[in-house]
């Protein structure tokens, strides 16, 4: 029998709430994967202070986070669910990996450059500049054979299989290099007001959150950009706004896209907007009920939290043991 492989993804506590883009980019998937693979999924609180923060709203999103991964249908008895910070070895792996790590390496790594850009390089802060390091712990601490990535990503999992194959090469075999994992059926879903743009948290008009308001929700898929020619067909060249709401609409509705454009042939705008936000809506009140139950019983939520921290902390102990051997540290 063919062990299963290990899987390795995480999401950042910076919003109040998950948003479609999320769902049906990702957490769908994750969910989709925990029959085919050991999962270990993270809330990854300490890639959230790169920039400055609130505590007291950082403390509440990262409830509000791992209450959401169980909402959308991650099982903590299937899969190691946990949150980045209290597992220490995180932060004491990406210590070794950055001393192993170029400087021009880092300084060529596209989202530092980005935000650093946007904000000036004198504002960037050193963990910015070494968050892909980070990152590559992440990875590299739980032997992930596969880690689903979007192609923002990708350059950051490059970096990882580098920093794999150089300790290795220098120090004897100790990290598994990661692939990078292909995600079937996952939906790339635009911005409403830009849908030229990725679906973000950083452009709030144009993103549904799922925990909002179901007035605000409408309202947002009401008002969607659309185009002058009425006809509803997918054509994401010429017509990328409509074909948004359809392939949200096929998302949450279970139906082809094909299908929802027999569905709404002879139709207009509206009617695909008011159906699109009739499944959103639908699926935005069990999510929001389902993360409300887990959030009010807090007592329970934070026993699971450190139930997944403690499976988390079983596997990346060892691993950064071996490491600590491999550099010559003496054992505590």
């Amino acid at each position: 029998m063919t062990a299963q492989p290990r899987v390795l993804s995480g999401i950042q506590p910076t919003a109040d709430s998950f948003h479609i883009g999320n769902v049906l980019g990702a957490l769908n998937q994750w969910a989709d994967l925990q029959s085919q693979a050991d999962c270990f999924y993270a809330v990854v609180d300490l890639h959230a202070i790169t920039v400055a923060h609130d505590p007291a709203v950082l403390h509440q999103r990262t409830l509000t986070s791992y209450a959401q991964l169980l909402a959308v249908g991650l099982d903590s008895e299937k899969s190691t669910i946990f949150v980045q910070s209290q597992v220490p070895e995180h932060a004491q792996l990406q210590w070794v990996l950055g001393c192993i790590t170029g400087m021009g390496e880092a300084s060529r790594m596209t989202q530092f450059k980005d935000k650093s850009s946007k904000e000036g390089s004198g504002a960037a802060s050193v963990g910015l500049f070494t968050y892909p390091i980070l990152q590559a712990a992440d990875i590299l601490l739980y032997a992930a054979d596969e880690v689903p990535v979007g192609e923002d990503q990708r350059q950051h999992l490059e970096l990882s299989r580098d920093l794999a194959e150089r300790f290795n090469t220098r120090f004897g075999q100790t990290f598994v290099v990661p692939k990078t994992r292909v995600i079937k059926g996952a939906a790339k879903i635009l911005d409403l007001q830009d849908p030229t743009s990725k679906m973000s948290k950083s452009l709030p008009a144009g993103c549904v959150f799922l925990l909002d308001d179901p007035k605000v929700i409408a309202k947002k898929i009401k008002t969607a950009v659309t185009d002058s020619d009425m006809e509803i067909r997918y054509d994401l060249v010429n017509k990328p706004g409509v074909s948004n709401l359809l392939t949200i609409l096929s998302a949450f509705s279970d139906l082809s896209v094909e299908e929802c454009e027999r569905e709404l042939a002879g139709k207009g705008y509206g009617d695909l907007k008011g159906r699109t936000a009739e499944v959103v809506l639908a699926y935005a009140e069990q999510y929001s009920t389902r993360t409300r139950e887990f959030l009010a019983d807090r007592a329970e939520l934070e026993r699971i939290m450190l139930d997944g921290a403690t499976k988390a902390r079983a596997v990346a102990a060892p691993m950064l043991a071996k490491v600590y051997e491999r550099l010559g540290f003496v054992h505590a």
